[in-house]
């Protein structure tokens, strides 16, 4: 994969990783509830999930576009729209979301059962993967492309909620964010809205 490419696809995976959501709440509860690193134990399972979700979305990929082309583009504008319907919510949003969560009395054994279930009970990430990795996978993509674009969802996902864990854990992060959500959604909805029409207007070169 040429590294433009790459960068193209670090930057997707990031704006996923930090729209406002569960996640992003489940991440914020234990390191509230339970400091540093129950907060850290969520997000590495959070990243777990996410990668097993990105493992299956590579392979079905790939498969649906050697036999099945025309469900592919199908499969491709119904996750465009479920990139803008995420924009428009965010953009909806306003000061209210996950950033409102508040702490409960947790451990890092708790924290990272719950990062785990909390990804994968969310099968709206396969329909997220689905709108993203069109635009990578390819029929003749080799086994070591799919494993870097898999790495790089996990790493990034496991490196943007590590680090809302290890900043949450300073008392003066949090209000900072919250007084700020509003400008934090409007950025992600924007962001997710021109993700939404990348994903129309075809794979990336």
């Amino acid at each position: 994969m040429p590294f433009s490419l790459w960068l193209s696809l670090a930057a997707v995976c990031a704006m996923g990783a930090m729209s406002p959501g569960p996640s992003l709440a489940m991440v914020l509860r234990h390191t509230l509830g339970g400091g540093r690193m129950p907060g850290v134990s969520a997000a590495l399972a959070h990243a777990l999930g996410v990668g097993l979700y990105a493992l299956l979305t590579v392979w079905g990929l790939g498969a649906v576009i050697v036999r099945l082309p025309a469900l592919f583009q199908v499969i491709t504008w119904a996750g465009a729209a479920y990139l803008a319907w995420l924009g428009i919510k965010a953009l909806m949003a306003g000061r209210a979301g996950a950033l409102n969560a508040t702490g409960s009395a947790t451990s890092r054994r708790q924290a990272a059962r719950e990062g785990m279930l909390v990804a994968l009970a969310n099968p709206k990430l396969i329909l997220f993967f689905i709108a993203l990795l069109s635009q990578f996978v390819t029929p003749e993509m080799s086994l070591a492309a799919k494993a870097l674009v898999v790495g790089t969802a996990m790493v990034i996902d496991a490196g943007w909620y590590v680090l809302v864990a290890v900043g949450l854990s300073h008392s003066r992060v949090l209000p900072w964010l919250q007084a700020r959500a509003h400008w934090l959604n409007r950025l992600t909805g924007v962001l997710l809205l021109a993700l939404a029409l990348r994903v129309v207007a075809g794979p990336l070169g």
